[in-house]
């Protein structure tokens, strides 16, 4: 892959890392000494961290190659987000793992990125985000091996928890390091490559799922990532450089404490809604969820360095990315599982060809993210990803007509506009949250997108299940939608009544996420402002110094 761009230089909010043979002093004419944010004492100021990568040289001038590791990284996190999805029934037989239980691992790989996504942003500030990156790559590794040798319930759920740790630290990572090696023109088109390494990942998600649990053992689907994940972090090792500026934070536990248990009190209410009818203990963990998130709020509020940085949602574009990105997940993320439900329960197919009908969207969708990215940078992030969300909410309509004796062309055909809306969306909005974050804060931003976006997948499918079951019962609809069994045919019309219902939700979902994105509109001109007036004032500033080398 050639070269996408060169790290950043004389930027206002980058300082990039250079050789100790050029690495500027005290009063060069390169760099000038910063406040770190938040108004700390020079003793607390910011530095540009020298990797031993950068003092080879070797990085900074390949950042094809670097691309390249970041996109594995993603894919190795896409391909555990959909292969095990085929691979519950398997799991569930093998590890004889109740049939309500099952679904937390997934959910629980999901929970664990949500939750952690800001504090390894913030580890990522404080040590370097290509180190968290790369440590990333170790326990995500570990993980796998664990889960491959799982013997229970209890053993195959922490294990895919230990994995999710990992996940957290490569996703919310990737995006800062992808910042610090790309300057701010060129960062869309590398976030629209990198978006191939998550389309790839979906792939191969949903074609070696469900061939390795046809032909071999569900257990491979998680020794596969070991060698993937050791290559990829000795590629990592050699490749990739700390270029962005390390500030000193420190981990909000109670912040993080309060929101877990808000969250999970939230999710396990809503997961046992999907399979018996509500009830006191049901009603007790949802009022508790939003108790504990009451007071998170309060916490954050009166933390120095909080989990969630609400000061950057007074940044005129960030607010409205964050949540266009949470409202797309919550009507997208769901697509899949609907998807597979109807496929295996309503047409009968099985998995491996269930799944085989939607790689097609997947191809499409990596070849469009660059295309988007590319045109983000030259036009702007809000008319592509604005875009994309309106696309993705006419395949939703489009898949809200599905009746039982539908055409398959016309789910593929729909499959594929809806992956082009989402090649459009994904690389534009990261290049809208990237290049409205301070410099210093790129990891802190990049783990907000992701817990975010995480927050609208984790209760997805809980809501199109709870929608999609008002035809059937709760526990067949469940069982349907992790591949346990299939529908007789005297019920199939009404539960595909009960998916098209899901579906329009989902249109509703997704037209507020365009709402959102169009709105920040305005917010970008100013934010494009700002940026302008920085680096003029930084350019007359160079220009100065040039002119009176005394100074």
């Amino acid at each position: 892959m050639p070269p996408l761009g060169e790290p950043a230089r004389g930027n206002s909010s980058d300082l990039t890392a250079r050789p100790p043979s050029t690495a500027p002093t005290g009063g060069t004419d390169d760099q000038e000494p910063r406040v770190a944010h938040g108004g700390q004492s020079p003793g607390e100021m910011e530095t540009p961290h020298l990797s031993a990568g950068t003092q080879s040289g070797d990085a900074a001038s390949r950042p094809g190659l670097a691309l390249l590791v970041i996109g594995i990284g993603v894919l190795i996190t896409a391909v555990d987000t959909t292969i095990v999805v085929l691979a519950l029934p398997e799991i569930e037989r093998s590890l004889h793992i109740a049939l309500a239980s099952v679904i937390w691992v997934i959910i629980g790989y999901l929970f664990v990125i949500t939750l952690l996504s800001t504090q390894v942003g913030r580890l990522g500030d404080v040590f370097g985000r290509v180190q968290m990156y790369e440590a990333g790559f170790l326990v995500f590794v570990i993980g796998s091996f664990a889960c491959a040798l799982a013997w229970d319930e209890g053993s195959i759920i922490a294990f895919r928890l230990l994995q999710g740790l990992g996940g957290a630290l490569i996703t919310a990572n990737s995006g800062a390091v992808i910042a610090d090696t790309f300057p701010e023109e060129r960062r869309g088109r590398a976030y629209g490559f990198n978006a191939i390494g998550w389309n790839l990942g979906a792939v191969l998600g949903v074609v070696l799922g469900g061939a390795i649990v046809t032909y071999i053992s569900w257990r491979w689907i998680f020794w596969i990532n070991v060698p993937i994940g050791l290559g990829a972090l000795a590629l990592a090792r050699r490749v990739l450089v700390d270029t962005g500026t390390r500030r000193r934070r420190r981990l909000d536990v109670p912040g993080m404490a309060t929101l877990g248990l808000g969250l999970f009190g939230l999710l396990w209410g809503t997961v046992k809604l999907t399979t018996q009818s509500f009830d006191a203990s049901i009603g007790g963990y949802l009022v508790g969820g939003v108790l504990m998130l009451a007071v998170f709020t309060l916490v954050e509020r009166s933390h120095a360095d909080p989990m969630l940085d609400l000061s950057m949602l007074r940044i005129p574009t960030m607010t409205p990315s964050l949540l266009a990105a949470t409202f797309q997940s919550l009507a997208n993320f769901a697509v899949l599982f609907l998807l597979l439900m109807y496929l295996q329960g309503v047409r009968h197919l099985s998995p491996i060809h269930a799944s085989l009908l939607l790689v097609p969207g997947y191809v499409v969708g990596g070849v469009v993210g660059p295309l988007a990215g590319r045109f983000a940078d030259r036009h702007g992030p809000v008319l592509p990803a604005t875009v994309g969300l309106g696309i993705q909410a006419v395949a939703l309509l489009a898949y809200a007509q599905l009746r039982p004796s539908t055409s398959l062309t016309f789910l593929v055909v729909a499959y594929l506009v809806g992956a082009i809306g989402s090649g459009c969306f994904f690389p534009s909005n990261n290049t809208a949250v990237m290049n409205a974050a301070p410099g210093r804060d790129r990891g802190i931003a990049s783990g907000m997108l992701r817990t975010f976006a995480n927050l609208g997948m984790v209760f997805s499918f809980a809501v199109a299940i709870l929608i999609a079951s008002h035809a059937i019962s709760k526990s067949e609809a469940f069982a349907i939608f992790v591949g346990t069994t299939t529908l007789p045919a005297g019920a199939t019309s009404a539960f595909t009544e009960g998916i098209r219902a899901a579906f329009y939700a989902s249109v509703a979902l997704m037209l507020v996420a365009a709402l959102l994105s169009a709105v920040r509109a305005r917010g970008a001109s100013s934010t494009l402002a700002g940026h302008g007036r920085d680096r003029a004032t930084q350019a007359e500033k160079q220009s100065a110094r040039h002119a009176d080398p005394g100074g």
